[in-house]
C-alpha cells in the first residue's frame, strides 16, 4: 500500500468504534416504522458521519463517538415509545369499535 500512512493501533481502534456506531445507528433507523422519518434519519446519520470524516484529533473523535452513542440511545428510546404509543392507539380504537 504505497502512498498510504499506516494507522496506529489507537487510530485503528477508534475507527472500528466509529464504524460500529455507524452500523448500529443504521440498524436502529431501519426499525422506524414510517418511511419518511426512516429515510430522513438515515440521511441525517450519513450526512453527520460524512461531515466529521475529516477529524483526526483523538479527543474530538472520542467526543463525537460519545455524542453519537447518546443520540443512538435517544433514537432507540423514541422508537420504543412510538411503537408503544402506536400499539395502544390501535388497542384503544379496537375497544371503541367492539365495546
Amino acid at each position: 500500500m504505497a502512498g498510504r500512512n499506516a494507522m496506529t493501533l489507537k487510530q485503528f481502534m477508534l475507527r472500528s468504534e466509529v464504524l460500529k456506531l455507524y452500523r448500529n445507528i443504521l440498524r436502529t433507523v431501519k426499525e422506524i416504522p414510517d418511511d419518511y422519518y426512516r429515510n430522513e434519519m438515515a440521511k441525517w446519520a450519513r450526512d453527520d458521519f460524512r461531515k466529521n470524516k475529516h477529524l483526526t484529533d483523538e479527543m474530538a473523535i472520542k467526543m463525537m463517538i460519545s455524542k453519537g452513542k447518546m443520540s443512538l440511545k435517544e433514537l432507540e428510546q423514541s422508537i420504543v415509545h412510538a411503537k408503544w404509543f402506536d400499539k395502544n392507539r390501535i388497542f384503544k380504537s379496537n375497544i371503541s369499535i367492539y365495546g
